[in-house]
């Protein structure tokens, strides 16, 4: 009884895996991708951006002469080093968030066409046939635009994260 309650959820998402058509494994590995690079960089953000700051921080105020080209040119270095850090795997889920609905559209595109083959082979347009095909399409997108929609606001947040913590460690490493 209580193992058939815990697997009840895994019985869903095959469910709908198979509802869905070929396409939504491949969105669900693009959720499983971009929910990775979330959380890893919602765990620098929290645990190793405060030690990294301080060290590059350190760098800095060791100095003993912040005025000069050369130490202007230092303190560049350190704001790259930081904003880069900060920074690295937003490319990967800059890419990821948009490629969701696109695989959801492309779920559409061969949802249709199964409706459109239901079709031709039966000769008429039969309403099974052509539900059939028409709710991969709308599971399929569905299951894109989710994804996508979930990543579109953390993505935001750590852009919006990375150039507040860049200003800030620049106010930091004062001249």
């Amino acid at each position: 009884m209580r193992l058939e309650w815990l697997l009840a959820p895994f019985g869903s998402v095959s469910a709908l895996i198979e509802a869905g058509g070929w396409v939504l494994p491949w969105i669900f590995v693009t959720a499983l991708l971009m929910w990775t690079l979330i959380a890893e960089r919602w765990w620098y953000f929290r645990r190793i951006y405060p030690a990294q700051r301080e060290a590059l921080r350190a760098q800095w105020l060791v100095r003993a002469e912040r005025r000069s080209w050369s130490a202007r040119q230092i303190r560049a270095m350190l704001l790259s080093q930081a904003q880069l850090a900060m920074s690295a795997p937003l490319p990967l889920l800059r890419v990821t968030v948009p490629i969701a609905p696109l695989l959801g559209l492309l779920g559409t595109v061969t949802g249709m066409l199964e409706v459109f083959d239901g079709m031709m082979i039966s000769g008429s347009a039969d309403a099974r046939t052509m539900a059939y095909g028409v709710s991969h399409a709308m599971i399929a997108t569905l299951a894109g635009l989710v994804v996508s929609v979930s990543g579109m606001y953390f993505l935001n947040r750590f852009q919006t994260r990375v150039q507040r913590e860049a200003e800030r460690f620049g106010d930091e490493l004062v001249l």
